[in-house]
């Protein structure tokens, strides 16, 4: 005789919704960070350039034209700091950033403490 074992199920049942806010949540979230990131790049060109656009797009061109003239390992290495100062720069902001990750839950009420 065959024995049927039954998988016992909780009541609960999974709220694809709340993980697709999530998902939009978790995308936004990233983005933003993203875009703080490249926000910190322009604020140092602007930085060295004296505060000023005119500084900022000669330094910005010097870089540039230095870009253009290297050679393929130099290339590398420049790739790989620009990588390296956004990935600090990225953890930087996601670290300062911790308590927005988790949306709201917009069903619970909040108690008075």
């Amino acid at each position: 005789m065959a024995t049927v074992l039954q998988v016992s199920r909780s009541g609960r049942k999974v709220d694809y919704g709340y993980g697709l806010y999530f998902g939009l949540h978790m995308a936004g979230f990233l983005t933003t960070t993203l875009l703080m990131t490249w926000g910190l790049f322009v604020l140092f060109f602007l930085a060295i350039g004296g505060f000023s656009l005119d500084g900022m797009m000669n330094h910005v061109q010097n870089l540039t034209s230095r870009y253009l003239a290297a050679d393929g390992t130099r290339v590398d290495q420049f790739k790989l700091i620009v990588g390296g100062v956004h990935m600090v720069l990225s953890a930087a902001l996601i670290f300062f950033r911790r308590h927005a990750i988790l949306p709201r839950d917009a069903g619970r009420q909040e108690r008075p403490a």
